[in-house]
Parts: C-alpha cells; sequence; structure tokens
C-alpha cells in the first residue's frame, strides 16, 4: 500500500495501538484525543486541534465512536470532542471510517457530506474481535469465581461468533457446557461440538443448577423471572453491547452478582484488537481503490 495521511481521533489503547501500527508501515499519522496514551508516542504526531485534519486521506474515529450527546469516546484525553466538530472540520466527501456508528452520527455525516464507513460491521474484524472477547470473559469468570473452570457447569447464552469461541474455550478448561439459542441451526452446531443444546424459550425453571452464566446476546434475556431461576452463587457475565442482556436493576434487587464487560477487546488485548482494525482498515482501503 503507497503511503497515506491517517487522522486517529479518539478512543482507547486499540486506537493509540493502531496509530502505532499505521506509522510503522511508512504511513504519516495524526492523533487527537489520545495524549494519555504512551502507544501514540514516537513516530505518531500528536496533534493539538483539528487544523489540518481535512488532509488526511482517511479519518479513523473509535469503536464505539460515540458516548451519549453526540461526543467522541475519548477515555484516553481530557478533551471533549463534539462529533458535529470533527466533522466540521474534515472535507465533503472526505473518508471516515468508524465502529458501531449510530443513526445520529450516520446522519450528521451525510448532512456534512462525509463518505463514513463502519468498520465493525466488517466480518473479518467481529471474528477477530471475538477471540479477546471471549478470552477476557473467562479471565473475568477465573477471578470471580470460587472454584476453577474445570468441572463448572457453565451456560453460554447465544451460539454466534463469540458464543462459539466461549464453548469451546470452556471446554478445552474441561466445563460442563450448555449453549442456549433460538435458531434450531445453532443448536445444531453446539451438539455437533459437544455442547448440551438447550432453547432459549425451555430455560425457566432449569437454570439452578448453574456455576456460571455467559451471556453474548445484545437483547433482555436474562430477565428477572430467569435471574430468581439461579442459585446464590452464580456468577453471571455479560458480554453483549448495549443494550446488553442482562435486567440489572433485578439483578441488584435478588443479589445475583453480574459483570457487564463492555469493550474488552480494548481492556485485555489492545495489541491483537488494534492489529485487527488496522488490517480492516487496509481492507477497505484497497477495496476502494486507495
Amino acid at each position: 500500500m503507497r503511503a497515506m495521511h491517517f487522522w486517529v481521533v479518539g478512543g482507547d489503547l486499540r486506537q493509540a495501538k493502531l496509530a502505532e501500527l499505521l506509522a510503522e508501515d511508512g504511513h504519516t499519522v495524526h492523533t487527537y484525543g489520545l495524549e494519555k496514551a504512551a502507544e501514540a508516542k514516537g513516530t505518531v504526531l500528536e496533534a493539538v486541534s483539528l487544523e489540518g485534519i481535512r488532509r488526511a486521506d482517511c479519518v479513523i474515529l473509535p469503536l464505539p465512536v460515540a458516548g451519549e450527546e453526540g461526543k467522541i469516546l475519548t477515555p484516553l484525553s481530557d478533551r471533549v470532542i463534539p462529533m458535529e466538530e470533527v466533522f466540521a472540520a474534515m472535507r465533503p466527501g472526505q473518508l471516515a471510517l468508524g465502529g458501531l456508528i449510530g443513526p445520529e452520527t450516520a446522519a450528521l455525516g451525510k448532512e456534512k457530506e462525509i463518505v463514513l464507513q463502519d468498520y465493525f460491521k466488517r466480518e473479518e474484524l467481529e471474528v477477530a474481535n471475538a477471540v479477546p472477547t471471549a478470552e477476557g470473559a473467562l479471565q473475568l469468570a477465573m477471578e470471580n469465581l470460587p472454584i476453577t473452570l474445570h468441572g463448572c457447569r457453565a451456560l453460554v447464552l447465544g451460539y454466534g461468533r463469540i458464543g462459539k469461541i466461549l464453548a469451546h474455550r470452556l471446554r478445552g478448561l474441561g466445563a460442563f457446557v450448555t449453549v442456549a439459542a433460538r435458531k434450531y441451526e445453532q443448536l445444531a452446531w453446539a451438539e455437533v461440538d459437544g455442547c448440551t443444546a438447550q432453547r432459549l424459550a425451555d430455560l425457566p425453571g432449569w437454570l439452578c443448577g448453574y456455576d456460571l452464566v455467559l451471556n453474548t446476546i445484545p437483547a433482555r434475556v436474562l430477565t428477572e423471572g430467569l435471574l430468581a431461576d439461579l442459585k446464590p452463587s452464580c456468577l453471571v457475565i455479560d458480554v453483549a453491547s448495549k443494550p446488553g442482556g442482562v435486567d440489572l436493576e433485578a439483578a441488584g434487587r435478588l443479589g445475583v452478582p453480574v459483570i457487564w464487560a463492555l469493550s474488552l477487546p480494548g481492556k485485555v488485548a489492545p495489541v491483537t484488537a488494534g492489529r485487527a482494525i488496522q488490517q480492516t482498515v487496509y481492507h477497505i482501503l484497497r477495496e476502494r481503490g486507495l
């Protein structure tokens, strides 16, 4: 790939590592809203304002792009960066890549004539992210359970990318794994993979024996009724994106221990996660002929 000019705006350690990797490949890289990250030093140029962003070949935004009130997520900066401010500083027709782009951000990008593409909708990135997400969830389980995963009775809700890796890793550690899903084909694959399979609709009344429940479904599946079925020592780890799959208020009332583990790749494996975003960005640029 020819040498290009990138701006990496906001984000966590994944974006900091991404900036470093891009610079190592010979690209010119400016960062904005990442000044607290040691990984963003060296050959990476730290911008003090958005002046010059319009000259970039590609602007890379965080995963997820925005938090509340249209602000770019900046956990590694004291700056408050409104999305509108970034788009206003860019030129019409300029390319911006971000993860989990919400409807408000998409509408604002269209209004400002920004070419906006969601890199998290790429299958290769979702598969790559599933690995650190699953491993991070198991790390949390080992840190918070009073028993080993070997011999643990574990329930995995959902059998998509993350669910499959979770079940596989748990079985490798000697856990007894049940998979609950809606689709019959997912249940069939779970059985082929050596797990016990159960329909989500059949869970009521059958949750009292589990030591660990791992949810991957981004919809309210663990309602108050199901949470009440769990034994007191059962740990629930929710890796689903917002709105999550657990009724947290009900869990609090019932005393069910719940960990809502968002953005695990950036917390447990930022180098791996940053490299996955880098490769996905390259794929998008190649497809665009850049």
